[in-house]
């Protein structure tokens, strides 16, 4: 009797009998090197690597050309720069004014700086050729302005110095040539500026000088006119002097009436009453006293009297005195006006001129790349300590 084989549990782990299995692979060092720092490859390395592709191997170089100046005026207006260079450029009175050369600066950086540049030039082919390239170029072809004033302050950048209260400019383009011709222009826009500010300055303070002498101009023929009136309608050409001669005739008339009545007395000694002579000395006082009283009636009484005549002439004789006065000294402000405006016109006064560049400035490749890098570099760690802190929380 044979004894049957021991049957075994089937064992899935255990291999076939017959078949081979092939050991298992450890993967490599490089691929846990990568499956550990993949990471970091494809948040710092892999955009940095691509930066500088760009920045070393696409970019276009741009060139930059920059201008430098004062806007200068009398030493009397605006803040003066107590720099060696104000020092040095301050000669013969005239000095750097602060509040405009700010103005200046706030014009090249803003949209109407950019329509004037748009009239003056093709500022827009300039910022579209062939070298560029499509990130830094211009790509509107018929951009708007305010498109083109966004694209300009990318490009042209204007600062003011407060030490040496100077203006720069400096525009980057991708031809030397294009960027000191953009300079040029500005310069030309800075300086039409300047000269629109010295001549509404001009023609503020000259305007209420002119006023003033208008003014007064008028108040002069009012003056006039008044006079002229007054004497028409009282008939005189002088009435103080007329009435001094009336009054002087009515003194000379009392004086004959004294005489007369003197007379009178002298010879009603020695005569009758009824003398002829005495007769013709009382009749003569008669008459006098008459024409005394008729005087005085006509300069002391009624509307036209002496005493209302003579006031209304002295107003206006008064009047006519201020307004000549007025008249006077509004002339004599103009010209003064005159004076300062032209010791206190403004003017643009170069420092350096744009010149053209001999290599391209821009774009700085290196500090761009370094920049992104360290950014990112920054970004990773954070981000490292985060997901480490939710792995252990997690665990």
């Amino acid at each position: 009797m044979k004894v049957s084989p021991s049957i075994k549990a089937f064992d899935p782990a255990a291999p076939a009998s017959g078949v081979s299995v092939p050991a298992q692979r450890r993967p490599s060092k490089l691929a846990r090197t990568l499956k550990k720092w993949r990471g970091f490859l494809l948040m710092v390395a892999l955009p940095t690597a691509l930066t500088a592709v760009y920045f070393y191997g696409i970019a276009a170089g741009q060139y930059a050309s920059e201008a430098r100046f004062l806007v200068r005026g009398a030493s009397g207006s605006g803040s003066a720069m107590n720099s060696a260079l104000g020092s040095a450029l301050g000669g013969a009175g005239f000095k750097p004014v602060q509040e405009e050369a700010m103005a200046v600066r706030d014009f090249l950086n803003s949209q109407e700086a950019v329509r004037e540049l748009r009239q003056s030039m093709d500022i827009v082919s300039i910022w579209r050729r062939p070298e560029a390239d499509l990130p830094a170029m211009l790509w509107e072809e018929s951009p708007t302005v305010e498109a083109l004033t966004r694209y300009y302050k990318r490009m042209v950048t204007a600062d003011y110095d407060a030490e040496s209260s100077a203006v720069s400019v400096q525009v980057r383009t991708f031809r030397a040539e294009d960027s000191k011709e953009v300079a040029d222009a500005l310069l030309r826009v800075a300086e039409n500026l300047v000269n629109r500010l010295s001549e509404r300055q001009r023609a503020d303070t000259l305007g209420t000088a002119r006023e003033e002498v208008a003014i007064a101009e008028r108040r002069v023929i009012a003056a006039r006119e008044a006079m002229t009136s007054f004497r028409q309608e009282q008939r005189a050409i002088d009435p103080a002097s007329e009435t001094a001669a009336n009054v002087g005739a009515v003194t000379g008339m009392e004086g004959a009436l004294a005489q007369a009545r003197a007379e009178l007395r002298e010879k009603g000694a020695f005569m009758r009453y009824d003398n002829p002579q005495l007769g013709l000395v009382r009749n003569r006082i008669a008459a006098l006293e008459s024409q005394i009283a008729n005087e005085r009636q006509r300069l002391t009484s009624g509307e036209q009297s002496a005493p209302q005549t003579l006031a209304g002439y002295e107003r206006l004789l008064l009047e006519r005195e201020f307004s000549d006065r007025q008249l006077a000294s509004a002339v004599a402000s103009l010209e003064a006006a005159r004076v300062n405006v032209a010791r206190q016109q403004l003017y643009l006064a170069p420092v350096t001129q744009p010149h053209v560049a001999e290599s391209a400035q821009y774009p700085k490749a290196a500090f761009a790349v370094g920049s992104v890098f360290a950014v990112l570099l920054v970004v990773y760690g954070i981000a490292s300590l985060i997901f480490a802190g939710f792995r252990e929380h997690a665990a």
